[in-house]
Order: C-alpha cells, then sequence, then structure tokens
C-alpha cells in the first residue's frame, strides 16, 4: 500500500511541475489566440496561431499601431484582433478613404497601398479617457470601432507579439 501510495504522489509532484508554469505563464504572462476571419488580412490570416503579451499594458499604454486581442463591447465573452489607430484624447476622421488623426493623415504603412477606408456609422471620433479607437487591417471585412465605437482600455487582453503557426509565414511589407 505504501508503494502505490509513493508511485501516486511522485506522479502528482510530476504533473504539479510540469503544469504550474504553463498555468502562472498562461494566467499572467501570456496566451495563445487564434485568428478567426479575414479582417486583419493581409497581415494577420485565418488559422495563424499568435502569442499575445498580457502583462506589458499593466505597466504601459497600448500605442497606436500595436496590434491587440480585447473583449468585443457587445459580447465580452468574444475575442477580436484589430490594430489601435486612436489612443485617447485623439479625434478620428475619415475623410475620402483617409483617416486623420488629430487633424493629420495617418501614415499605414502596414496596408497595402490600394486600402481605402469607409466610415460606417459617422466619420469623426472624439476618444475619451482609456479609450482607444481599433479597427481592422482588411478595412472592408472589419468589423471594428467605425461600427460600435471607442473601445475601452479595461477590455484589452493584450498586444500580440509574435505568430506561431505557420511559422515561416512572412507579415506584409517584409522582405522575404
Amino acid at each position: 500500500m505504501k508503494k502505490i501510495y509513493l508511485i501516486f504522489w511522485e506522479a502528482v509532484e510530476v504533473i504539479c511541475v510540469a503544469f504550474l508554469p504553463l498555468f502562472i505563464s498562461y494566467q499572467f504572462l501570456a496566451r495563445p489566440f487564434l485568428v478567426q476571419g479575414a479582417s486583419m488580412e493581409p497581415n494577420f490570416w485565418d488559422g495563424n496561431y499568435l502569442v499575445v503579451d498580457i502583462i506589458s499594458y499593466r505597466f504601459e499604454n497600448p500605442s497606436r499601431g500595436d496590434v491587440v486581442v480585447f473583449h468585443y463591447p457587445g459580447n465580452r465573452s468574444l475575442f477580436y484582433i484589430k490594430r489601435i489607430i486612436g489612443a485617447p484624447g485623439d479625434t478620428i476622421a475619415i475623410q475620402d478613404g483617409d483617416i486623420f488623426v488629430n487633424g493629420e493623415e495617418l501614415d499605414e504603412e502596414y496596408l497595402p497601398g490600394s486600402a481605402i477606408t469607409e466610415p460606417f456609422s459617422k466619420s469623426d471620433f472624439v476618444l475619451g479617457t482609456d479609450q482607444y479607437f481599433v479597427m481592422g487591417d482588411n478595412r472592408s471585412a472589419s468589423f471594428d470601432s467605425r461600427s460600435w465605437g471607442p473601445l475601452e482600455k479595461s477590455d484589452i487582453v493584450g498586444v500580440v507579439k509574435f505568430r506561431v503557426w505557420p511559422p515561416f509565414e512572412v507579415f506584409a511589407g517584409e522582405d522575404k
């Protein structure tokens, strides 16, 4: 009986040692995220597996251009991935297919030159404290802040750090 107890206890120890670091990492450092849909093409494709840093935004604020994963404000059980276009205090305007932040045209080097941004509900947004304006890179196939308004910082889960799968896929605009 004592031998069975020792074998059982050793198995529990091995499982704890193996899974405790994974649990801590998942809860406090990083999380996996699977892209579903076409809203971030050509930079992230349906089926891409990403690692999301969930600790950085506890020490710094999100920046314009960051790709973030967040709880969709209309249903917090859903997670979306979008790019931050505007930060707290910014005024966002969409005119003639271009985006203007605080009166200056936004240089979106991560988008193909043919990309056109159309307003959905209205064309001007003024962001409050802790509000962000997010949009998908595939503007014609993205349900984003143009439709449901600014995103609260508290809804942001984290920033995308790198793609795990497929491992050799190149981001748009990078050299192969």
